[in-house]
C-alpha cells in the first residue's frame, strides 16, 4: 500500500509518500480500506515535534493521522464477520496511521457509516463533530443567546454555526475574506463578518443595536450584547470577540491557533465566565462513543452538515500547509 510517513519532526515537506508495507490486523481489531482520513491542526503540532495535549509525541518513524473512513477489508480474530465489507468510520485515538490506504485499529473503535453520508463526511464528523457537541455541553445556545463563533468557516465552527442557528441562537459568525464569510451566511448566520476587515467590531454591535428585541439576557446597561463566545482561535481576534459579551457572558475556549491563548493577554472583562476546555472535556455526558454516534446521527438526519475541502492522500504535504495558513473550508480530508 501508499501511506504518508514522517521521519523527522518539521515543516509540511517532511511528510513523504511511499510504498510501504500492507498491515495486518491482530486479535479484536479490523484492517480499513482507506476512502477518507481526517487532518487535524494536532495533526501539524505533532509533525513538527510538538504533543499538545497528548502525553508524548509519535515515535518516528510514523504515519500520521488518527480519523479514518472506509470499507471494512480484512478481520482479527475474535472480530464479528459481520463487519467485513461494511462502510465503517473510526477515531483511531491517540494511536496514529490514517494517513494511509489501509488502517488497522481495534473493532470496538468502529461505527457504521449511515447510508446517506458519504465517507468523507463521515470522517469530519467522527473527530470535529464529537467535539463540537462536546464543546457546547458547557454552554448550551437557545433562543435567548446571541452566539458568536470566530473561524467559523472551519471544521468545527461550520458545525457551531449550524448547531446554534438550530437552537433558536441569533448567530454570528467570523471568518476571513469574502468566500469564507459567504459559506458562513450559507450556513445559517444571521451575520457574517470578515474579521480582516477594519474595525469589524463596530459592525457587529451595529447589528445587535438593530435587533428589534434584543434577547434578555443579551442586554449590558441596556444595549444589546452577545452571551456566548466559541474560541478555537485566541489573539486578537478572540479579544475583540470576547469584548462583546455583556454581564453573565460565557466565553468557552477551546484552542488557540492564532497566538496562545489570548496572544499572552488574558481575555477576561467583567462579569463574564471563561473556561478553558481541555483534551478531558469529552468525556463529560456519556464519553466519547456517545459523542460519535449522537454526531454521525445529526449528520444523517441532516441538522449538521460538514464542510469537506479534499486533498488526494499523495498531497498531504499541500493540505498541511493549506490548513497551517487558513486557507481550507471546512474540515480537511485526504482522499486514497
Amino acid at each position: 500500500m501508499h501511506a504518508v510517513r514522517l521521519y523527522a519532526f518539521g515543516p509540511a515537506e517532511n511528510l513523504t509518500y511511499e510504498e510501504v508495507a500492507d498491515p495486518v490486523p491482530g486479535p479484536g481489531q479490523v484492517r480499513i480500506a482507506v476512502a477518507a482520513a481526517g487532518v487535524h491542526l494536532l495533526d501539524a503540532a505533532l509533525r513538527e515535534g510538538r504533543r499538545g495535549p497528548l502525553p508524548e509525541t509519535p515515535a518516528l518513524p510514523t504515519v500520521p493521522g488518527r480519523e479514518v473512513a472506509g470499507i471494512v477489508d480484512a478481520l482479527g480474530d475474535g472480530v464479528d464477520e459481520a463487519w467485513l465489507g461494511r462502510r465503517a468510520v473510526a477515531h483511531l485515538g491517540s494511536a496514529p496511521g490514517g494517513y494511509a490506504q489501509l488502517a488497522v485499529t481495534d473493532a470496538e473503535r468502529l461505527h457504521e457509516v449511515p447510508e446517506n453520508l458519504s465517507l468523507a463526511e463521515a470522517v469530519a464528523m467522527i473527530g470535529t463533530g464529537r467535539t463540537a457537541l462536546g464543546i457546547t455541553q458547557f454552554a448550551e445556545p437557545g433562543p435567548d443567546d446571541v452566539v458568536v463563533v470566530p473561524a467559523a468557516a472551519g471544521g468545527i465552527g461550520t458545525l457551531l454555526v449550524q448547531y446554534a442557528k438550530n437552537a433558536g441562537a441569533v448567530v454570528i459568525g467570523l471568518a476571513g475574506g469574502a468566500e469564507k464569510t459567504a459559506r458562513v451566511r450559507g450556513n445559517g448566520a444571521d451575520l457574517a463578518v470578515d474579521y480582516t476587515a477594519p474595525d469589524w467590531p463596530t459592525e457587529i454591535r451595529a447589528h445587535l443595536g438593530g435587533l428589534p428585541q434584543p434577547p434578555a439576557p443579551a442586554r449590558a446597561g441596556g444595549k444589546p450584547a452577545a452571551t456566548i463566545v466559541y474560541d478555537g482561535v485566541g489573539g486578537a481576534v478572540a479579544r475583540e470577540a470576547v469584548a462583546l459579551l455583556g454581564p453573565g457572558g460565557r466565553h468557552l475556549v477551546f484552542g488557540w491557533s492564532a497566538e496562545g491563548i489570548g496572544g499572552g493577554q488574558s481575555h477576561l472583562v467583567e462579569g463574564v465566565s471563561e473556561s478553558v476546555l481541555g483534551p478531558r472535556m469529552l468525556q463529560k455526558a456519556g464519553g466519547l462513543r456517545a459523542l460519535e454516534l449522537r454526531a454521525l446521527a445529526e449528520a444523517a438526519l441532516g441538522r449538521l452538515r460538514p464542510a469537506v475541502t479534499r486533498f488526494p492522500l499523495a498531497d498531504a504535504a499541500a493540505a498541511h500547509r493549506a490548513l497551517e495558513n487558513r486557507g481550507t473550508i471546512g474540515k480537511v480530508v485526504l482522499e486514497p
